[in-house]
Order: structure tokens, then sequence, then C-alpha cells
């Protein structure tokens, strides 16, 4: 009888854990959300823009609910779209992620890539990333087909911002965007891109992993949003505590959600972190951390 209680504790303790993982695995991976933000980052002439920020769908090709999701975004009327990727978990999802995005493609957008865009995920521990933030730790040798989505993407008008700029117009306004490849799988090239922005433009950085280099760098050139994904949001957090790691260099409090980055010399900007739609399907759940899409809208700065 001596081990009677510490017996019942573990096994109460056991069976909350796998209530957990189920309600994770079956309820939360498929709690689809939109969040609504604003960003105060126009000029004050300038009418708000709706944007839209998708990232980490990690799609296969049978994730229906997934592709009905995304399907039905189109329904927001955004002016702009960014995609900050990891867009795929299999090489034959590609047509899958097309007839998903659907009329988003032919809006203005712009789009980066993540290492889940070249590399497909590998079985491991699935909470092995909360202690390792090794980008080749996530990687098997099995190579998606990048230059296939590449083209999917950009098929309707997409910008490839992989260490790219380029003006994109909306709503009478011109834009520029600025990107950089992968910075979690050192694709990151911000010299390429690096600069003062073009005169009569709002300045926007895109880029998959929020690495504070990549951070800094947009900050000191006066990019006013940077959209990032990759973290997941930390996809297993703690009710009322929040994110356990960011599996970047940035504070798990950081790991989704709008925040104002200040470099060491004062510069700022920005952050949107988007705590993304899918998962590995090696790690297939969500705990206090649901997927998600964000509108952002952007309103004119105080004066």
């Amino acid at each position: 009888m001596t081990g009677g209680v510490p017996t019942r504790a573990a096994a109460l303790t056991l069976g909350v854990g796998a209530a957990c993982v189920a309600y994770g695995t079956f309820v939360e991976a498929f709690a689809y959300r939109v969040r609504r933000i604003s960003v105060p980052i126009l000029d004050a002439d300038a009418p708000p823009l709706r944007v839209l920020h998708v990232s980490d769908v990690h799609l296969l090709a049978r994730q229906r609910r997934k592709r009905a999701f995304l399907a039905s975004l189109a329904r927001l009327n955004p002016h702009l779209v960014i995609d900050t990727g990891d867009n795929l978990a299999e090489a034959d999802a590609v047509g899958a992620l097309a007839e998903g995005l659907g009329d988003l493609l032919g809006l203005p957008g712009g789009f980066v890539f993540g290492s889940n865009d070249f590399h497909g995920p590998s079985l491991r521990n699935p909470l092995s990333y909360l202690w390792t933030t090794t980008a080749a730790a996530a990687e098997d040798p099995h190579a998606l087909r990048p230059e296939e989505l590449r083209s999917t993407l950009a098929s309707g008008g997409w910008a490839d911002l992989n260490n790219r700029r380029q003006v994109v117009v909306t709503r009478g306004q011109r834009l520029e965007l600025r990107g950089t490849g992968d910075a979690h799988d050192a694709r990151d090239d911000y010299a390429a891109v690096a600069g003062t922005p073009a005169s009569g433009t709002l300045p926007l950085g895109v880029t998959h992993a929020p690495y504070s280099r990549v951070l800094d760098a947009m900050a000191r050139d006066g990019v006013r949003l940077v959209f990032a994904g990759h973290t997941h949001g930390g996809q297993v957090c703690v009710p009322g505590y929040g994110a356990l790691t960011s599996n970047c260099d940035l504070p798990p409090r950081l790991a989704r959600g709008l925040h104002r980055h200040v470099t060491a010399d004062g510069a700022a900007t920005w952050v949107h972190v988007s705590a993304g739609v899918g998962m590995s399907p090696y790690a297939p759940f969500r705990f206090a951390c649901p997927p998600e899409v964000t509108l952002l809208t952007l309103t004119a700065r105080a004066e």
C-alpha cells in the first residue's frame, strides 16, 4: 500500500498528459482562426491597407480541412498577401497548395521560403524543438520541389522576395517589399537587398525566421514593418504563461504577434510573427496556440 499514492499520482499525470496530446492533435490542430490587428505605419493621407499574412502551412496533399480554410481567406478581401514560407510537408502538395490559395494568388503579394520549402521534415522526437534550434535537425535529404513551388506562387504575380526586393502597387500605393532567404537555414543574404527604400514607397520586410540580425538590418534601413513566421508561436504553450521557445534568437514571449523591435543603436521597426497554419506531420499537435493567419490593417501613423 505504501506505493499506492505515488502510483495513482503517476497514473493521473500520464492520463492528463495523454488527454492534452489528444486535444492538441485532434481538436486544436484544426481550430483554424483569423486574427485581426492594426498597425499604424502609413503616411497621414494614405488609405488603410489590409494585408493577409499566411505562414507555415506545412501542407500534405490529403489535408482537405486545411485547404478549405485557405480557400476561405479570399473573402477577407485583402489588398496584399504575404507568405512567409514553410508551405510544404511533402513534394506532392504543390498542386494542393495552389488549389487552397486559389484566388489569393491573383492578388498583389510576395513570398519567401523556409527550409521546409526545400526539404521535407524528418521523423524525430516531436518535442526536440524545445531544446535545439539547429536547422539541420529539422530536415532530411528528401528534396521537395522548390522551383515548382516558386513558379506556382509567382503565377499570378506574387513577388519572389528570397534575397530580393520589388515595388508592388496596391490600392494606389507603392510598396517596396524586401525579403531574405531563411536565416534559420543560413540562406539569408541581406546585403542583396540592403539600402535606402525607393522614394515614395512604403518599405515592408519579409523573412521566414525572425532572427535579430535580419530584423536589425531592416530596422536600420527604415523598413516600417517586418513579416515573419517559423516559430509556430511556440506550438506547445503554457496557458497563462505562453511559449516555451521561439526556435530562433528572439525571446519566447515574442514567438507570436506584433511587437516593436528596437536595435542597440535605437533604430526601430514593427515586427509581426505569425503562429502559422500548420506543423510538421511528425509533431501534429498544438496546445494553447491554435493555427492562424492574420489580417493586418495598416493605418496612418500618429502625427
